[in-house]
């Protein structure tokens, strides 16, 4: 085994770190982390996609769906599942171009026999010959659920159009028709490609828990020096993505959401050898800039794109397909020449006068801050993300890679620069109703390849650079350092600090993560905010309206490290700003003085009025599980509206309606706040003040607003159709707690806790009904509540009830069979994740809010619910599922759409169906919160 070397980390960073090559040359991060609420491994490997065999795409995201079921050594299909969940674990793993991630987290106390699971994926897996047959339907479930998804149906356009002698054209997912033949030949196939890729060389762990790093090198010592070198050495093909052929031209694409999107996108080679210096971080910072005179600004005032991003495309061991991505607006689709031409205008503004140190260092220093004041993440965050890091930065950098800027290299961004011309560029364009005459393998996607002509090249020739178009100006948010001030908290959990009438602020001071940070939280709740759909779309409109009309302001603030949000609720709206506390208040009085201008203008109106109409018509085309989630809450909440309602709505709202509908939201408000991090408790009182006076200038005080919920309780069994186009059938079951007390949100998320692994094995990997399958606990308006999901290409939704159904009625008896030790185990499983200590200042200032919106006002309803699981015994689930869930006439709510390859089943039907969902709302009674 070779010794650690030295690894370069953040002072923040109260970890410890160690690296080692075992002898069979599989590399290993081990990091010792006592904050860490659990322990966690990830294992990157060096296979992926570009390693299919040409005639089995789908091979290596096939091989890593079958190391799951089973090892020589814990042969049980649902072994590794069942017992990282017992112990308040989760697992899960992806196949991507070059590299496969395994990884899972999991109690502290169980790590050595969770890694002794794990470690045999990779040393000797069982690949059970019965298990093929069930695992490519499950491979073609999950390429099902993704064939009406845009973005694997443009995917797959890029695939058909680069060098068909480079990998990366291949077809990645893999299906029924790739994955096809006698069962014995696949799992033949796939054990030869096992015994041929997977070599520990090519291996990368990671391990983190709160153990002694000299503990844990025995444990990766120990269970995975056996996995076998094969000493391989990747050998992917020296041609490039693009050849001249693939240049030059625009292809076209015909999407099934509306939208409109130009990228455009340059040729590079490789960069991970940049990574020190990161000129693309440079160029992509000034190209990408919002501020004003900045291309996006230019084009935006011209009406031709609604928003900009620099830097995006594909990469990977050889190229580097860098984007220009644009959403257009209706006039920027047909001005693409034009807009084309302003981007290689400002790429020239760039290269004449763009290079300077001081530019560099603005970003360089953002980077230096986030890494000195680095907050801490999960463990399964950590390991999954140094584990990749390990197969792309020098040993030193495996933390640091991400944030090191070593200076301003001309010439490296030069040569990128030099590569950024016509010819050496490609477009995309998707848009409705586009000219196609080509149908993309496997999503069926239309699209056309064009190419360029040459008066589109002579036009984008630059000769003189429009006077609009200026590179940003130096950014008076950026701070060379801060330091987190030393001063205690006072309080456990935050306290009132300022209150009166219509208003109340709570505050306190972080004193454990020590970062110059805050989070401020400001809801503003009105009685006008969504009394209707139109109420709500109007709210919902002003909102976009409002961060559209702040973009510009504040942009610089944003690339400082000052982050804010506006989003709307059952009650109003929520303003959430973070990042460094130097300069919040800056940007609060900013946000503030901008949001009471509301300069909106009738071309910004339209604008933002028809994105969001697409937006909420585009719904229809998300993935039917996704829609049921969405219709759940539009079905249970009073003021919670269906995407359809509301954009039916919007359709015939004005200028003038928001204007008034602004003015009506303001004049009787309630605030509540929430102030944590580098904040002291004067700051915060100050803070009311100003709050408090800038308010009585609006509005009169008021009220909360309340929030309704559908109250089950009596109803029996309720269905509610949805018509979804979609191949795939869906169904959720919701049961609800009548109250809301600690004992029910007790026994529901144990409930949930218990079954989640045992349902998602039976009715997922067993009976093989879906790829989108499972339970959740979900707390609506705070009355706990269970589901169960499932989406399935295999059947319709009543034989998907019945499964559910079935399963419910038979887990009495897997309950029973649980031993105590087992029950116990569970039991403090899902106690550690209710308890699981907050990572970093974001995660506690989101668990604080979530209190105070739940008028959790001690703030210790976690310790309440904990208390009340560790009373909970088998017979008392057994009781509560005995009434609650097996009876025939049980409260619950079916939300189900029919998908197109059922609709010759028998019908899932009922004389309790939904079919007027406003009257229904109206009709039934609710709790009010």
């Amino acid at each position: 085994m070779q010794a650690s070397q030295s690894i370069y980390k953040s002072p923040n960073d109260l970890r410890q770190y160690r690296y080692i090559v075992l002898d069979n040359a599989l590399r290993v991060l081990l990091v010792e982390d006592y904050d860490a609420s659990q322990a966690a491994a990830s294992m990157a490997v060096g296979v992926g996609h570009f390693d299919d065999p040409e005639d089995r795409p789908g091979m290596a995201h096939f091989l890593e769906h079958m190391l799951f079921l089973g090892t020589e050594k814990f042969p049980d299909s649902g072994e590794y599942h069942a017992f990282i969940n017992q112990h308040g674990g989760s697992n899960n793993a992806w196949t991507g171009t070059e590299h496969t991630n395994f990884f899972f987290t999991i109690n502290a106390d169980v790590f050595a026999e969770s890694l002794d699971r794990f470690s045999q994926f990779f040393i000797a897996p069982k690949f059970d010959l019965d298990l093929v047959d069930r695992e490519r339907q499950a491979i073609e479930s999950e390429f099902s659920l993704k064939l009406k998804d845009d973005i694997r149906r443009v995917y797959q356009v890029l695939k058909e159009t680069v060098n068909p002698k480079h990998p990366f054209s291949k077809f990645s997912v893999g299906n029924l028709v790739t994955l096809g033949g006698e069962q014995a030949q696949v799992r033949s196939e796939l054990l030869s490609f096992y015994r041929s890729h997977y070599s520990a060389n090519l291996m990368t762990l990671c391990l983190v828990a709160p153990i002694p790093l000299d503990d844990l090198q025995h444990l990766a010592t120990h269970f995975f020096s056996d996995i076998p070198n094969l000493n391989l050495v990747k050998n992917y093909p020296k041609v490039p993505l693009f050849s001249a052929n693939e240049l030059l031209k625009q292809v076209n694409i015909t999407p099934l959401k509306e939208q409109k999107r130009l990228s455009i996108s340059f040729s590079f080679p490789g960069i991970d050898k940049y990574y020190k210096s990161k000129p693309l971080t440079y160029i992509s910072h000034i190209l990408g800039n919002e501020s004003k005179g900045s291309l996006f600004s230019y084009l935006k005032e011209q009406g031709l794109v609604n928003s900009l991003s620099a830097g995006g495309g594909v990469n990977g061991y050889n190229f580097k397909d860098y984007s220009i991505g644009l959403q257009l607006t209706d006039k920027g689709l047909t001005e693409i020449d034009e807009i084309v031409k302003c981007c290689f205008e400002y790429i020239e503004l760039i290269k004449t006068q763009g290079l300077e140190e001081w530019r560099y260092l603005e970003r360089a220093n953002l980077l230096k801050l986030a890494f000195r004041y680095q907050e801490q993440v999960k463990s399964l965050d950590l390991a999954s993300h140094l584990s990749i890091n390990m197969q792309h930065y020098e040993v030193e950098d495996l933390v640091f890679g991400d944030y090191r800027m070593d200076g301003l290299n001309v010439d490296e961004t030069l040569e990128l620069l030099s590569l950024m011309t016509p010819q050496n560029m490609r477009l995309q364009l998707v848009a409705p109703s586009l000219n196609t005459e080509r149908q993309a393998s496997w999503y069926h996607t239309p699209y056309q390849v064009v190419k360029i002509s040459q008066e589109s090249l002579s036009h984008w020739q630059v000769s003189d650079i429009r006077p609009e178009l200026k590179l940003p100006e130096a950014n008076p948010f950026i701070v060379a350092d801060s330091l987190a001030r030393p001063d205690k908290s006072e309080v456990a959990v935050p306290v009132i600090v300022a209150e009166s009438k219509g208003y109340r602020i709570w505050h306190r001071k972080d004193d454990e993560f020590n970062v110059p940070k805050g989070h401020m939280y400001l809801s503003l709740d009105s009685e006008q905010a969504s009394q209707t759909a139109k109420h709500a779309a109007l709210t919902r409109l002003y909102v976009e309206m409002l961060l559209d009309y702040l973009t510009e302001p504040t942009y610089q603030a944003e690339v400082a490290g000052l982050s804010y949000n506006i989003y709307p609720h059952q009650g109003g709206i929520t303003l959430h700003l973070s990042g460094f506390t130097g300069n919040q208040e800056t940007l609060l009085a900013l946000l503030i003085q901008k949001a009471r201008e509301r300069n909106f203008t009738e071309d910004r109106f339209k604008l933002i009025k028809s994105q969001l109409l697409r937006s909420w018509r585009n719904a229809a085309q998300a993935k039917p599980i996704s829609q049921l989630f969405t219709s759940l809450t539009s079905t249970l909440q009073k003021r919670s509206y269906e995407p359809a309602r509301m954009a039916q709505m919007l359709e015939e709202i004005t200028l003038n309606d928001l204007h008034n509908h602004v003015r009506a939201f303001y004049e009787k408000i309630y605030l509540e706040g929430l102030v944590y991090g580098d904040w002291l408790v004067s700051e915060a009182q100050a803070l009311g003040k100003r709050l408090e006076h800038i308010l009585s200038l609006v509005s009169s005080p008021s009220a909360e607003s309340t929030r309704e919920l559908i109250n089950l309780t009596g109803q029996g069994t309720l269905l509610r159709e949805l018509n979804i186009d979609h191949q795939d059938s869906a169904i959720i079951v919701y049961y609800q707690s009548s109250i809301a007390t600690p004992e029910k949100m007790a026994i529901f998320s144990l409930l949930n806790h218990t079954m989640s692994s045992t349902f998602f094995h039976e009715l997922r990997t067993e009976k093989q009904l879906g790829y989108m399958v499972g339970t959740g606990y979900l707390p609506l308006n705070r009355h706990p509540g269970l589901i169960f999901y499932i989406q399935s290409p295999n059947t319709g939704p009543l034989h998907l009830l019945e499964a559910i159904d079935e399963f419910i009625a038979d887990f009495n008896y897997a309950v029973m069979q649980i031993t105590n030790d087992e029950w116990e185990s569970t039991k403090q499983g899902l106690i550690n994740q209710v308890m699981e200590h907050d990572a970093n200042l974001k995660t506690r200032s989101q668990r604080y809010w979530t209190s105070v919106g739940n008028r959790d006002y001690q703030f210790n309803q976690r310790e309440l619910v904990v208390a009340e699981i560790e009373k909970l015994t088998r017979p008392d689930l057994l009781k509560f599922m005995m009434q609650k869930m097996r009876t025939k006439h049980c409260d619950r709510l079916v939300l189900f759409s029919t998908g197109a390859e059922h609709w010759g089943q028998t019908a899932l039907m009922s004389d309790k169906m939904i079919t007027d969902l406003k009257l229904f709302k109206q009709s039934t009674d609710k709790f009010n919160f």
